[in-house]
Order: structure tokens, then sequence, then C-alpha cells
């Protein structure tokens, strides 16, 4: 990836044909079997039926652009606060980019689309493990949330 630059779009439906692999390896990497179709699928939906909003990075430093890295947002609201928060569902970089800034690039452009929808905050969970996500989510000025904790119900 020598010599590349890195160009971000926001993803309509037509793009989930390059976002689907993403976004199958992001699952994979958080232990689910890998459904290329049903990925592929899901981001469609999401994105024609505006559910979500889908940035994608493509290096562009050879002959053509290539799908490197996703971040994946969902809106939802604070009966807190009274605004609009975006949820940072997912961000995932293919393994021979990390390290070359492309999750942080992501991860602004979350940041401005954020500040574009007067939003109140970003959110995000990621693994207890996954210490390389921590790491550039702290760095960014993200803060494990000490006031509430998570709780699930598997159904």
């Amino acid at each position: 990836m020598a010599n590349e630059s890195l160009r971000i779009v926001k993803a309509n439906a037509r793009h989930s044909r390059f976002a689907a692999p993403l976004f199958d390896a992001y699952r994979q990497f958080y232990e689910k079997k890998s459904d290329l179709k049903a990925a592929r699928v899901f981001l469609k939906r999401r994105l024609m039926n505006r559910e979500s909003i889908l940035f994608l990075a493509f290096s562009t430093g050879g002959r053509r652009a290539k799908p490197v890295g996703l971040v994946h947002l969902y809106p939802t609201f604070s009966s807190l606060t009274l605004r609009r928060q975006w949820i940072l569902s997912d961000l995932f970089v293919i393994p021979e980019a990390r390290g070359r800034g492309v999750g942080e690039a992501l991860m602004n452009r979350a940041r401005q689309l954020a500040e574009e929808t007067d939003t109140d905050a970003l959110l995000l969970e990621t693994a207890t493990n996954n210490f390389t996500a921590q790491k550039l989510y702290e760095r960014l000025g993200y803060r494990r949330d000490q006031e509430f904790y998570r709780y699930v119900l598997k159904i």
C-alpha cells in the first residue's frame, strides 16, 4: 500500500457489493460465521431504507480503488439530553491497511457526521480484549462510560 491515498465515501445501496466483504470479515473478527450473501443483503437493506450511514474507505494508490475499511452508524435519540445520538456500530480495516491511519480517518468522518447533524454524542462499544481499538478510541477523545452499565437480554 505504498504511495497510496485514501478516499472516504458515504455509501449507498450500490456500494453494498464493496462493503459486504469488509462487513463479513468484521463479523468473523467477532467470531461469527462467514455469510457474504447475508452481509450484502443486510447492508443493502439498511442503506436502501435509510436506517444507517456507512462510510467506506478506498485506497486509491493502485490502478483500481480498493475498499480497505468501513465505519457503520445507526441513529438514535437521547431522552435525557433531548438530542440525536449516533451509535458507531461497526469499524473495520483490512489487516494489510492497519496502522496506516485508515481507522482514524473513518472515525474522524463519523465525528464529522455527528457535528453536521447536531449530535449530542457518538456511542460505541468494543470487545474487552480489543486493545488496539480501545487505544484508538481513547486517543481520539472517547472515554469509557463510568455512569451507566450496559445490560443485554438475548431473545
